[in-house]
């Protein structure tokens, strides 16, 4: 069981289970959403439980998927495809410890030119 939350509070959840080895997302839309780069685990659907989703908010960022925010301090917390019966957990919103590692960097194709991939993880170009 791992717990997790937003800046403020008014977004709070409970994962059941095993958590997937996290990403770093490099595309432009999660730069923008946050600030730099997105590291998220999946779980399936069923395994997330709201203790809190007052301030809960989802921006639909394209036709394919939408974005989950605090609509009162701003965190972005969650990430799900339409299509899909997983949904993407925001790592900076989980309490630690969680005992995951990252695994994987994908999107670097449109990662910002500011910086550098210097760790020896795998890349997807997409």
């Amino acid at each position: 069981m791992h717990t997790g939350s937003c800046l403020c509070g008014g977004v709070a959840f409970t994962l059941a289970g095993d958590l997937a080895p996290p990403s770093v997302c490099h595309c432009s839309q999660c730069r923008k959403q946050s600030g730099h780069v997105w590291s998220s685990t999946h779980i399936p659907d069923s395994a997330l439980t709201f203790t809190a989703d007052d301030t809960l908010q989802w921006y639909s960022a394209s036709g394919t998927a939408k974005r989950g925010f605090c609509g009162t301090c701003g965190s972005f917390l969650f990430w799900k495809h339409n299509d899909e019966d997983n949904i993407s957990i925001s790592m900076g919103a989980l309490a630690a410890p969680t005992g995951l590692k990252l695994a994987r960097h994908i999107f670097v194709a449109d990662k910002g030119d500011y910086y550098d991939i210097t760790d020896d993880l795998p890349q997807r170009a997409q």
